[in-house]
């Protein structure tokens, strides 16, 4: 299992300010997404910032977004674990495969794999 990146998310209610903040003052391309989650980078997949609103499938906030090659793999030894499972293993229908897990701090963690 490889992990591919990580992502920080951001929670917020004002698009615009955060577009602002992101684009105007600290430099970051992009802005655009969908009206629930907007991407800054710097022109790689590798460095990217989300911007969303409550996720709009599962109703819960994700602190971080880590994309794996594996995403049954990682699940199947969270479950194992007995490690709390905040969104079910999902097909989603934007291309991803992912599920959410609360880490030992409290943090939901959004564990995803793409299509290839």
């Amino acid at each position: 299992m490889t992990v591919k990146r990580i992502k920080p998310n951001i929670r917020s209610d004002d698009f615009e300010a955060s577009r602002h903040f992101y684009r105007d003052l600290i430099g970051l391309g992009g802005g655009d997404g969908l009206d629930w989650i907007l991407f800054f980078g710097g022109g790689t997949r590798e460095v990217q910032l989300s911007v969303m609103k409550l996720d709009v499938k599962a109703g819960v906030h994700p602190d971080v977004s880590i994309e794996v090659d594996d995403v049954d793999d990682v699940h199947a030894r969270c479950v194992a674990a007995g490690a709390e499972i905040v969104y079910p293993l999902t097909d989603e229908p934007w291309g991803l495969r992912r599920f959410f897990v609360r880490d030992p701090n409290g943090a939901v963690i959004n564990v995803t794999q793409h299509d290839e």
